[in-house]
C-alpha cells in the first residue's frame, strides 16, 4: 500500500459515508414528503438513476482530465447536491429532493471508479490485493454513516435536514484528500493510435459477461435489501438507531473483508469467491425470512454485505481481464452503467414491493437474481473447464 492507494481508501470510505447516509434517510425523508407511499424510495432510487446516465459523461472526463480532475468535479457536485438535499427538506419539496438525489448520481458514477483506480496504483501483482484493500476503506463509511446521520438527525426542525448539510461537509473533506493524490498522466492523444475494440465486441466476452453479471446482480441483491431495511424495520416498531446499528454492521460486512479478500482470491481463485458470495446471499435470505427480530435483520445483513464483498471484489479483478489499458473507459463505463441500472430497478422496487407485499415476499424475489448470478458462474467456470481440455 503506497500514499496513493492509503488516499484513495480514505476517498472510498468518504464515498461510502454518502452513500450509507443517503440509503439511511432518503427512504424515510422520501416517506415523509412522498404523495404516496410506494413513492417512499424515489429518492434512493434517483441517486441511482442520475449515476447510470451520468457513466458515458464520467467516462469522457475521465478520458480528457484523467483520475484526479474527474474526481475533483464529482466531489463539487456531491456537494452541490449535499446542499440541494437540505434545502429540499426545509422546504418539504419531494421532487426537489428526487431531483437532487439524480444530481448526486454524477458524484455516484465517479466514485465507483476508485476501485478501477486502485489498480492502476499498483503493481500488476498486487492488483487484487489493491482494489480489495480500496475498497475496505469503506469502513470508514461503516462506522461514520451511520452515526453521521443518527447524531444530526435532529440537528435542525427538519428531521434529517442537519444529516445533508453534515454530507456538503464530508464532500470538502474529500476534495482536500483528493488534492493530495497523485495518478498516472493522462497519455498524449496519438492521431491515428490504436483505441482499442469496439464496445460491441468487448461486451461479447463471456469474462466480461459474467464479470458485470456478478457485479450488476450482487449489487442489486444488496440495494434492494438494504434500501428496504430502514422501512422495514419502522413498520416492525424499531427506533432509528436501531436501523442506524444494522446498516452499520452491514457496511462492516462489506468492507471489513477488503483487508483480506484479495489473499483470498490470489489463493483460491476469483469464481470460488464469487461462489462463496453467492452462498453467503442465500444464508442472507434464509436468516431474513426466519423472523424479524432486531438480531435476525442485523445477522442477515451483515452476511449480505460481505456476500457483495466478495462478488464485487471478485467481479472487478474479473474485469481486469476483459480489457486493454486503451480500452478501459469504455469498459469501465458499460460495467457501471449496468450496475447502476440494476441498482436504480431494485431501488424502485424496494420501497414498492416492502410496502405493498412486505418484508417476507421482497426476500422470496431477491432469490431470482441470486440464482443468476450463481448460474453466470458456473457457465464461465464450465466455458474455461473445456478450453483447458480442448489445449
Amino acid at each position: 500500500m503506497n500514499k496513493n492507494l492509503w488516499l484513495l481508501a480514505t476517498a472510498q470510505g468518504l464515498f461510502l459515508t454518502n452513500n450509507v447516509v443517503f440509503i439511511a434517510i432518503n427512504g424515510l425523508v422520501g416517506l415523509s414528503l412522498a404523495p404516496l407511499g410506494w413513492m417512499a424510495t424515489l429518492p434512493v432510487m434517483g441517486y441511482v438513476v442520475g449515476g447510470a446516465l451520468s457513466t458515458p459523461l464520467v467516462a469522457r472526463t475521465q478520458s480528457a482530465f484523467g483520475r484526479k480532475a474527474s474526481f475533483q468535479i464529482g466531489l463539487l457536485v456531491a456537494l452541490v447536491s449535499a446542499l440541494l438535499c437540505f434545502w429540499a427538506a426545509f422546504a418539504s419539496n419531494f421532487w426537489m429532493l428526487v431531483a437532487a438525489t439524480v444530481i448526486a448520481g454524477y458524484y455516484s458514477a465517479n466514485g465507483q471508479l476508485y476501485r478501477f483506480a486502485a489498480a492502476e496504483l499498483s503493481a500488476p501483482a498486487f492488483r487484487e490485493k489493491a482494489v480489495s484493500l480500496v475498497l475496505a476503506g469503506g469502513l470508514v463509511g461503516a462506522v461514520l454513516g451511520p452515526n453521521l446521520a443518527s447524531r444530526t438527525r435532529t440537528l435542525f426542525e427538519v428531521p434529517f435536514a442537519g444529516a445533508y448539510l453534515a454530507l456538503a461537509v464530508v464532500a470538502l473533506v474529500s476534495m482536500v484528500v483528493m488534492s493530495f493524490m497523485r495518478f498516472p498522466p493522462v497519455p498524449p492523444k496519438v492521431p491515428g493510435a490504436d483505441k482499442g475494440r469496439p464496445l460491441s465486441q468487448i461486451m461479447k466476452q463471456p469474462v466480461f459477461i459474467v464479470a458485470t453479471a456478478g457485479a450488476a446482480l450482487g449489487y442489486g441483491v444488496m440495494n434492494l435489501l438494504m434500501a428496504a431495511t430502514p422501512l422495514a424495520m419502522q413498520v416492525c416498531g424499531f427506533a432509528f438507531d436501531d436501523a442506524a446499528l444494522v446498516l452499520e454492521w452491514h457496511v462492516i460486512g462489506m468492507f471489513a473483508p477488503g483487508f483480506f479478500t484479495g489473499h483470498l482470491i490470489k489463493r483460491f481463485g476469483t469464481l470460488t469467491i464469487m461462489g462463496v458470495g453467492v452462498v453467503l446471499n442465500i444464508a442472507c435470505i434464509a436468516i431474513a425470512l426466519s423472523g424479524v427480530d432486531l438480531h435476525q435483520f442485523l445477522i442477515a445483513l451483515f452476511l449480505l454485505g460481505v456476500g457483495w464483498n466478495f462478488l464485487f471484489t471478485g467481479s472487478t479483478t474479473l474485469s481486469l481481464q476483459a480489457y486493454r489499458p486503451e480500452e478501459k473507459d469504455r469498459a469501465q463505463a458499460a460495467i457501471n452503467f449496468f450496475v447502476f441500472a440494476t441498482m436504480a430497478l431494485t431501488s424502485f422496487a424496494s420501497g414498492a414491493l416492502v410496502t405493498t407485499q412486505g418484508w417476507q415476499w421482497l426476500n422470496i424475489g431477491s432469490l431470482v437474481p441470486v440464482a443468476l448470478t450463481g448460474v453466470a458462474l458456473v457457465w464461465l467456470a464450465w466455458l474455461r473447464r473445456q478450453a483447458h481440455n480442448a489445449a
